[in-house]
């Protein structure tokens, strides 16, 4: 297992070059672009702009050569200082500062500033990070065990009532759009019936904004009433997520768990007069697991770029919300950011799947 997962983890390195430049390509295709989006800020100056443009490889040419420079500048294998592969340091740019290389670039950690706001992109990654994590984590828990449940209790009792029903709702609410779904949702608690907040992640007179120094210390006076204002928040999006993905997947385990107990070893278990909660369990279940490990597994990257209608609908200020604002102002640095990293996260958990597999069934070996 442990030859499996080094080798498979090298294999990752030339597969996220390769997203890093899809990534790039894509960004630079796009209409408008840092210098276009700069022109448009009154507070910067153009002497601003300049050294900034100068930083970062980027100018109005749009020759190959000068796309090549541009990438290898983000990527942090140039220095657009030096314009040479040395840093000012003298070592090759894509060393580690202590040993004589660059700051500048992706490889460094420095994603670059995000032209509408003016700080590091990195920066604002981190700071909303928390905040998705938080409603993305309960909402994944709690609508995985839930889809699990309902759809192996549905396929154990094929055709029967609670197999219909959870078939109807499964449908209805897989064909709502988010969107729409989330509107009604605060019209019906929040406006209607005011008992649950309609908007943000904490109560704006109460607390001060989330994630920040401020917060934190309002936080430790009063840890209980924070978690209950927090919690409220909570309520509206999660019960979202969780509606409109139950409904897909456990149709998806309903299905996986019927084909599991038409196979030929359930079919022995049984004739052996084993307990049907042995054969149901212990068979079945955990073959019938390993197509949903790849459909959870695929799914839990994009809530890390989060939720994007479910945050923008209820203004929950993380990633979802910050993608969509750097779509508005056409931020390049921060788009690309928010790209890579979730890019990035795809591939590791396909490898984190890979390796689960061997952990939901014995049967698979990897030399």
């Amino acid at each position: 297992m442990s030859k499996f997962i080094i080798r498979r983890a090298l294999g990752l390195i030339p597969l996220l070059f390769g997203i890093v430049i899809i990534s790039f390509v894509l960004m630079k295709a796009a209409p408008g672009g840092p210098a276009q989006q700069f022109q448009r800020n009154p507070r910067v100056t153009q002497t601003q702009i300049d050294e900034w443009l100068k930083r970062w490889c980027l100018s109005a040419d749009a020759s190959p050569a000068a796309a090549v420079k541009e990438f290898a500048g983000w990527f942090g294998i140039y220095n657009c200082n030096t314009e040479s592969i040395f840093s000012e340091k003298g070592g090759l740019n894509f060393l580690p500062s202590s040993l004589g290389g660059g700051g500048n670039g992706i490889i460094h950690g420095d994603f670059g500033y995000s032209i509408d706001a003016g700080r590091p992109v990195l920066e604002m990654i981190t700071e909303r990070m928390p905040a998705t994590l938080m409603l993305t984590s309960i909402a994944l828990i709690l609508w995985v065990s839930i889809a699990i449940l309902l759809g192996v209790v549905a396929a154990i009792k094929r055709y029967s009532f609670f197999d219909q029903a959870v078939t109807f709702f499964s449908y209805v609410f897989y064909s709502l759009p988010i969107f729409w779904l989330g509107l009604m949702m605060i019209f019906l608690f929040a406006v209607t019936l005011r008992i649950l907040p309609p908007q943000g992640i904490v109560t704006p007179r109460a607390w001060p904004p989330f994630n920040t120094d401020v917060y934190w210390a309002a936080f430790g006076r009063n840890p209980i009433g924070a978690i209950i204002d927090i919690g409220r928040h909570l309520i509206l999006p999660v019960t979202v997520l969780v509606l409109a993905n139950v409904a897909g997947d456990s149709r998806f385990v309903r299905a996986s768990m019927l084909d599991a107990l038409n196979q030929d070893f359930v079919r022995t278990a049984r004739a052996k007069g084993l307990p049907n909660r042995t054969v149901v369990m212990k068979h079945a279940f955990r073959n019938a697991m390993l197509p949903v490990v790849t459909n959870v597994a695929l799914e839990i990257p994009f809530l890390f770029s989060g939720a994007i209608v479910t945050e923008t609908i209820f203004s929950w200020t993380g990633m979802g919300l910050l993608f969509i604002d750097g779509v508005g102002a056409r931020d390049y640095f921060l788009l690309m950011g928010i790209l890579l990293i979730t890019s990035a996260i795809i591939v590791i958990f396909n490898l984190v799947a890979d390796v689960v597999y061997a952990v939901v069934d014995p049967r698979i070996r990897y030399d």
